[in-house]
């Protein structure tokens, strides 16, 4: 475990080894810290990387050539440690293998490598899968970003909004039990905005599918936005924890999700999966704006 840092004249970022997990975002000028701090009485992370998985499997196993094979919620990157392979001042490289502790319960040769490089007042979260075997890989990645909200002293969390660019309204596919159902939740939106309330998480997550915004952003009491995550993944998560008030939202772009509740097929067949021939690469990014 050890922790990294790199930094312009407008923001600096700390990364961890663990996960390769970006621990702190701050303004240099202001010395805002926009990343949600880890506290294990809410949440204990800051920004995951699910890999590869994301969400939850029905009954926590799958099935994969008549066998079945166990894991956890988000798969198991999150909780290995990953090697530098490069830093400069603006951009920062970690990888991780496949090896015979992954192949247990992910029978699967991988590549993982995860970046993040500085863009002004933005940083940019960059995945590559690489497939170094001669048969096929399937896998689920995704982020899981938690930022300070509310951000401002003196005010609650409820005074902020949820911003999902132009729109008039988004549809959420609502999860029970950690598994999606076929409900949807329709949420209006007044200049693009969702208030958040209370009890928006009362539920799980919000699961928004099908490319509905690209861009989602929190807005102070005053109406002005302080983070934006753009994204071109075709679904995303907003979560906080239910029930704990925790000072803490995630704005989280998927590649994957949890299976749904009548789901009964094979890891192969998980809808919004990402497979890869030989020698083949995946690569996606996101970036936080503030």
């Amino acid at each position: 475990m050890a922790l990294f840092q790199i930094g312009n004249d407008k923001i600096t970022i700390q990364v961890d080894s663990m996960g390769a997990e970006l621990k702190s975002l701050k303004s240099v000028e202001s010395g805002t810290e926009y990343m949600w701090e880890g506290d294990p009485a809410f949440w204990g992370r800051t920004s995951p990387i699910l890999f590869p998985l994301v969400g939850g499997l029905k009954n926590r196993e799958y099935l994969h050539e008549g066998r079945r094979y166990q894991m956890g919620q988000h798969g198991f990157a999150r909780d290995m440690q990953f090697t530098l392979k490069s830093q400069t001042n603006k951009e920062i490289w970690f990888t991780l293998e496949s090896n015979e502790e992954t192949l247990q319960n992910y029978p699967y040769a991988f590549l993982l490598e995860l970046g993040y490089e500085l863009q002004e007042n933005a940083v940019a979260v960059k995945w590559k899968v690489t497939n170094p075997s001669s048969g096929k890989l399937y896998f689920s990645i995704g982020g899981h970003p938690a930022f300070r909200c509310p951000i401002l002293e003196d005010t609650k969390q409820t005074d902020y909004r949820i911003r999902f660019g132009a729109k008039d309204k988004v549809i959420s596919s609502v999860v029970r039990n950690g598994l999606m159902s076929d409900e949807k939740r329709e949420y209006p939106l007044e200049d693009g905005c969702l208030k958040i309330t209370e009890h928006l998480f009362d539920d799980d997550a919000l699961v928004i599918e099908g490319r509905q915004t690209q861009e989602v952003s929190f807005v102070k009491p005053d109406g002005s936005t302080y983070v934006k995550v753009h994204f071109d993944a075709p679904l995303f998560g907003i979560w906080s924890p239910a029930g704990k008030n925790a000072p803490f939202i995630c704005i989280e772009p998927w590649y994957g999700r949890c299976d749904a509740l009548d789901f009964n097929g094979t890891w192969e067949e998980r809808e919004w999966g990402q497979h890869l021939g030989a020698g083949e690469s995946f690569e996606a990014s996101y970036q936080i704006i503030v």
